[in-house]
């Protein structure tokens, strides 16, 4: 693939993320705050600035936050990809440190897919790149009919 080639996809994946960032504003996606870093067919980069309601009573980003982020990035993948709705099958993850401040940063990786199901993988970073979380997760298409 050639850096035009590449380009294109950026500038697509971008559109079709403006596209759902427009119809995510009012639920948890929006409250959240996540914001797209970097799509590809194969791979997305989001990225949350931290802010006191993503913490728990021990002031460290609250687990669910962390499980949010690693979701969504993974089920960006299928969404951008291919504009269906995808819902998750199976999520595992494994938090392996915590962070209570600065700006948090999610990779995801599509590992295999088949027909109905997409098994991706996921990581979590700081912005010191140490590594939060890692999580590996199932997902199936939902309705063909895209809202995009």
């Amino acid at each position: 693939m050639n850096d035009q080639n590449r380009e294109e996809q950026k500038k697509d994946a971008q559109n079709k993320y403006d596209q759902l960032q427009e119809l995510a504003k009012s639920t948890f996606w929006g409250y959240l705050g996540c914001e797209l870093v970097e799509a590809t067919e194969q791979s997305v980069i989001i990225s949350l600035e931290l802010a006191d309601h993503h913490k728990n009573l021990i002031g460290i980003v609250h687990g669910g936050v962390m499980m949010s982020m690693l979701d969504n990035a993974m089920g960006l993948i299928i969404m951008l990809g291919t504009g269906e709705n995808t819902v998750t099958a199976t999520m595992n993850t494994h938090f392996l440190s915590n962070v209570a401040s600065g700006k948090i940063f999610c990779k995801a990786e599509l590992l295999h897919c088949t027909k109905r199901t997409n098994t991706m993988t996921a990581s979590l970073y700081d912005e010191h790149d140490e590594l939060l979380a890692w999580a590996s997760g199932a997902y199936r298409g939902g309705s063909s009919k895209s809202r995009l």
